[in-house]
């Protein structure tokens, strides 16, 4: 497996992780919005579709196409299914998770499961795959208040590229996925990242760097670099590395629109 030498000196670590955190503080908006998060909290208000909301998301997020399966990728990808497995042990107690450094990504927005971050650990992912340390930890909230864990999340940088990605877990098994085309809204016109003709972030028509530009926006083409779920603990192979809506809340969101997702 190759992994990239990038950043390892401590200056040029430094200056990523600063870049990094900003790059998260600018997106938390965005991000709230993600994966139907603002939909369950505000959606019906709005009167804002599941249907709509996946149409408005497909200029807004990139994933991986399939690849034809080569010897060994079942394998490779079973090995990290294992690894995850072992990772998210300890801490199928989130009070854990808390006090070993993973932190709620959003907790008070309403969302069907929630990441817990460990931010070192995805600066580490960025130079090196290390399957045991997992970037988030993925859990559902439970009807007493607390969270039950259901899967972790891996993460690469925003310039890997999808040979990069294989090299970690195989694309014939599993899809990364990237977001991307967020136009942050000028002052004044945060209300245009809401509704069913909602302009800005995520959500939002514009796509485009002119677009944005022209309505006065600030462009970001990527936020966060690139994620794939694992979910070690299902028994049904096809939910192991699911991208589907399904019953579980494992990802919400209509795949079929999205660019890379072509059959």
């Amino acid at each position: 497996m190759r992994e990239r030498g990038r950043g390892r000196g401590r200056g040029r670590g430094e200056e990523v992780r600063e870049r990094y955190l900003t790059r998260l503080a600018r997106s938390v908006l965005a991000a709230a919005m993600l994966s139907g998060c603002w939909m369950s909290a505000h959606g019906a208000e709005d009167g804002m579709s599941m249907s709509h909301m996946s149409v408005s998301m497909s200029g807004h997020m990139y994933m991986t196409s399939l690849r034809a399966v080569k010897a060994g990728d079942q394998g490779r990808a079973d090995a990290v299914v294992a690894a995850a497995k072992t990772a998210m042990a300890p801490y199928l107690d989130y009070h854990k998770a808390l006090a070993d450094h993973y932190e709620i990504f959003l907790p008070d927005v309403p969302q069907a499961q929630y990441h817990f971050t460990n931010y070192a650990y995805g600066l580490e992912s960025r130079t090196h795959f290390d399957p045991l340390k997992p970037t988030s930890l993925l859990y559902k909230k439970t009807s007493d208040g607390g969270y039950k864990l259901v899967g972790a999340m891996y993460t690469d940088r925003v310039d890997a590229t999808e040979d990069d990605l294989d090299d970690r877990i195989p694309l014939s098994i599993a899809r990364w996925h990237q977001h991307i085309n967020f136009c942050k809204a000028p002052p004044g016109q945060k209300a245009a990242y809401f509704g069913p003709d909602a302009k800005f972030g995520l959500l939002g028509s514009i796509t485009t760097e002119e677009a944005c530009v022209a309505a006065g926006g600030e462009f970001h083409p990527h936020f966060f670099g690139w994620m794939v779920h694992v979910y070690p603990f299902e028994t049904d192979a096809k939910k192991i590395w699911s991208t589907e809506d399904d019953d579980a809340g494992h990802d919400n969101m209509d795949r079929s629109v999205m660019p890379g997702m072509a059959h």
